[in-house]
């Protein structure tokens, strides 16, 4: 008998395994459902206020029409292409100045980040430029390359710039010193350095500075298109406005927060996807 009790396992050598992974898992999964639930919520209560309050005359009608009414212009103008059409072109603009502002502001940074001298030359002309606002040069852009699509696309590439470069000269200094030392104990080449310890510790906070781009691609290129656009959301906004079709302001308003609200979550699930090492907190 004794040595049958012996031989059972205990209850400490059974599931370790099982103790560990079970509650963060189940804590996670009712995180998640307690914070979409949360989210539905405030979006539900925000629609039912902005219903309500224009019907029950707590605001003018005219100016906050209620949101069905909005709706159903949305869906008017989704009926007849008006939509697809400015959205397709506010799009092709955005996601244009954004992949260029991406492809150029990351390697940049990661050589002004690692590079002292670089950083010393460039460091002047990046403080006066970040400094300036994007559509304080929205002028200065139609000037030099015409009202046409190239405007527009070089103030949402100039826009989007700086949080990526930033960030990702952020990101490089802040590598964790220890792990340079020992990269460098192990002999490792200048290439392998960056592939192997920098670019992994930097892409955290390079998504931070891609996630800010995102948002203010949309932003930008929507003031731009209500200054001089003859197609876009911005134009279809403003349009409306001149016109007083006031439904069909708010729908193109809803709009560009659907598109940015999608935006950040691809990019979110894109980050997850290149940050898949990291050990979520909590675990």
């Amino acid at each position: 008998m004794t040595a049958l009790l012996e031989s059972r396992p205990s209850v400490d050598e059974e599931g370790p395994a099982s103790r560990v992974a079970g509650p963060p898992v189940a804590r996670r999964v009712v995180d998640a459902l307690v914070t979409t639930v949360g989210k539905v919520v405030a979006i539900v209560l925000l629609l039912g206020v902005w219903e309500t309050a224009p019907r029950l005359g707590l605001v003018d009608d005219t100016f906050l029409p209620p949101f069905s009414t909005v709706l159903d212009a949305w869906w008017r103008l989704a009926a007849d292409g008006q939509l697809l059409d400015n959205t397709g072109a506010s799009l092709a603009r955005s996601l244009s100045g954004f992949g260029l502002a991406v492809a150029v502001a990351v390697p940049l940074g990661l050589v002004i980040g690692w590079y002292k001298s670089v950083a010393s030359l460039l460091g002047p002309l990046l403080e006066v430029f970040r400094n300036t606002a994007a559509l304080a040069l929205l002028p200065v852009f139609v000037l030099l390359l015409g009202i046409g699509e190239t405007s527009k696309i070089a103030i949402v590439f100039y826009a989007c710039t700086w949080p990526i470069l930033l960030n990702t000269i952020s990101a490089v200094r802040g590598v964790d010193p220890t792990l340079l030392r020992l990269a460098r104990s192990v002999d490792l080449s200048g290439f392998r350095l960056f592939q192997k310890v920098i670019l992994p510790a930097a892409v955290p906070t390079v998504f931070t500075g891609i996630r800010l781009a995102g948002a203010v691609s949309i932003l930008v290129l929507v003031a731009a298109e209500m200054v001089g656009a003859k197609a876009g959301l911005g134009y279809l906004i403003n349009a409306s406005q001149f016109n007083f079709a006031i439904p069909q302001m708010y729908a193109g308003i809803i709009t560009i927060s659907a598109i940015g609200v999608v935006f950040n979550q691809l990019l979110v699930a894109l980050e997850r996807r290149f940050t898949s090492w990291r050990v979520p907190v909590g675990s």
